[in-house]
């Protein structure tokens, strides 16, 4: 159990909440919830992050995943009481905390769930990454996802973001082969006033966009060399100059990539760079396609006519 003020200043942690969360008491007490724990517990369902907006407890009850300072993930439940005093005011909140950790793991390796994090799969490969989502979450290393087209990359990649711990961050996907060839710079890096025909404000790259989250580079093996530079740069320095700039913005964000390219040969035939290669493969994903996880064939079935029953049970003809 934990509780906080109307200020989110906590004043209560049982002995069992702190050491189910790693944190010493002393260190917690009087402190903001949200500098204490990061990214918050509360994730979306903050009710104390909008001054301006009374708070709301209704069905407060939610899922954590939470890492403690050692790096250990844990798979938590919490729901939220309002405390109120004397008066019948709000006084502050408490949150009631269960460890689910080991009953989703072991439901997940039984069979009796059938998802995780959007993505429907119960065949011994998904069940690998699934864990291996929950493995590379814990780090900011690039990802580099593989996967024929339709294998659901962007569901894999916005896995990872939301099991790390830039959850709370935006994740931001970047079909890199639909954007315009003369954009591409742009788009990714930003430009500012004047920088070109139509530039007429400064504005952000969609790198610039994740700031605190995460970029989803899909299809990235469709950029031109003069890109692949710009972009290995970023990887390498951590910055990147917006088109018509002559100063260096510094970004803190965590990169993931995919293709349905054997990115392998691209590098062989010249196509992409080696090192830019290195830079975004640093842990590799492989997602295999359906013909060969066939178990979940039924089960994606009867996820999609659900889907559609949902979209049409209340529609009249």
């Amino acid at each position: 159990t934990l509780a906080h003020d109307m200020n989110r200043k906590i004043f209560f942690i049982s002995e069992k909440a702190s050491e189910l969360m790693g944190v010493n008491p002393a260190d917690v007490i009087g402190k903001d919830c949200h500098d204490v724990f990061s990214p918050r517990l509360c994730g979306e369902s903050c009710s104390f992050c909008h001054p301006d907006l009374d708070p709301e407890f209704e069905n407060k009850s939610y899922s954590i995943v939470y890492h403690t300072p050692k790096g250990e993930r844990k798979d938590l439940g919490g729901t939220i009481i309002p405390l109120q005093n004397i008066n019948g005011g709000l006084h502050g909140v408490v949150l009631s905390i269960e460890d689910n950790t080991r009953l989703i793991s072991m439901e997940q390796e039984l069979g009796k769930k059938n998802s995780f994090r959007g993505i429907v799969g119960t065949d011994h490969q998904m069940k690998q990454i699934f864990q291996q989502i929950k493995d590379v979450a814990l780090y900011d290393y690039p990802v580099h996802i593989h996967g024929e087209t339709g294998v659901g990359k962007e569901l894999i990649a916005r896995a990872i973001h939301n099991e790390s711990t830039r959850r709370t961050g935006p994740f931001v996907p970047i079909n890199c082969g639909a954007l315009p060839e003369g954009l591409v710079e742009s788009e990714l890096f930003g430009h500012t006033k004047g920088s070109f025909s139509g530039a007429i404000r400064d504005k952000k790259g969609r790198i610039e966009m994740a700031k605190g989250g995460t970029v989803f580079l899909d299809e990235v093996a469709d950029l031109s060399k003069t890109i692949q530079v710009k972009l290995l740069r970023f990887l390498q320095e951590g910055t990147l100059e917006k088109v018509g700039s002559e100063r260096e913005t510094k970004v803190d964000v965590r990169v993931i990539s995919a293709t349905n390219k054997e990115i392998k040969q691209e590098v062989k035939s010249g196509e992409f760079r080696d090192d830019l290669f290195y830079r975004l493969c640093v842990i590799p994903l492989d997602i295999p396609p359906l013909r060969k996880r066939k178990n979940d064939i039924t089960l994606l079935c009867e996820f999609f006519l659900d889907k559609i029953h949902e979209m049409y049970k209340d529609r009249t003809y």
